[in-house]
């Protein structure tokens, strides 16, 4: 980061090689999307090379990564709470079919995959149930592996005030995909 504040714009592409696959990942969890992950990846990246004056070199660069992105990934999911999509059980026509009926059958994948996706539906919905309060500090914790302090950084709280975010949002996970913790363990 500090070679990028010093003018040498090549450094921008080192940056983007050592942080854009854990932060890519970082955002699908987030928004759920890859389309919108990519996106606003390179958006966080962009912002970075447009306001790398605004950095601190007394802080973390993957502080005030995350700190852009996540509000980036905010942004994103207002955007979205706006404008609905379409579900698949919508029904179209006279005689109500639903969309789901009409569009072509995907190739089915054998029982121990489907159980696998299944499991990974559940993990993804019970997350994306979370309140965004709760989400945050979690994704940050289990998926890109911050430590609390840094994310209490990036979210502009205390330490505890994460710990107790995490506390929370791992209760309502529980509860949530109580159904999948009795039947076998989640891997």
């Amino acid at each position: 980061m500090q070679r990028l504040c010093a003018g040498h714009d090549a450094a921008l592409n080192e940056l983007m090689e050592r942080h854009g696959g854990k932060l890519f990942h970082y955002l699908v969890r987030q928004v759920g999307n890859e389309d919108d992950a990519t996106d606003l990846a390179q958006e966080t990246f962009v912002r970075i090379y447009k306001h790398r004056e605004r950095f601190d070199p007394a802080h973390k660069f993957s502080t005030w990564l995350y700190t852009i992105a996540t509000n980036l990934s905010r942004d994103r999911l207002k955007w979205r709470s706006r404008r609905p999509e379409i579900s698949l059980q919508t029904p179209i026509g006279d005689e109500g079919t639903e969309l789901e009926a009409v569009l072509p059958d995907q190739k089915r994948s054998p029982d121990a995959d489907l159980l696998l996706s299944e499991r990974a539906q559940a993990v993804q919905r019970a997350i994306a149930g979370l309140s965004t309060e709760l989400r945050e500090p979690l994704v940050m914790a289990e998926y890109e592996n911050m430590a609390t302090a840094d994310i209490a950084e990036v979210l502009g709280c205390t330490p505890k005030a994460v710990e107790s975010k995490l506390y929370r949002a791992r209760l309502q996970l529980r509860a949530r995909l109580a159904k999948w913790l009795e039947t076998e363990p989640l891997r």
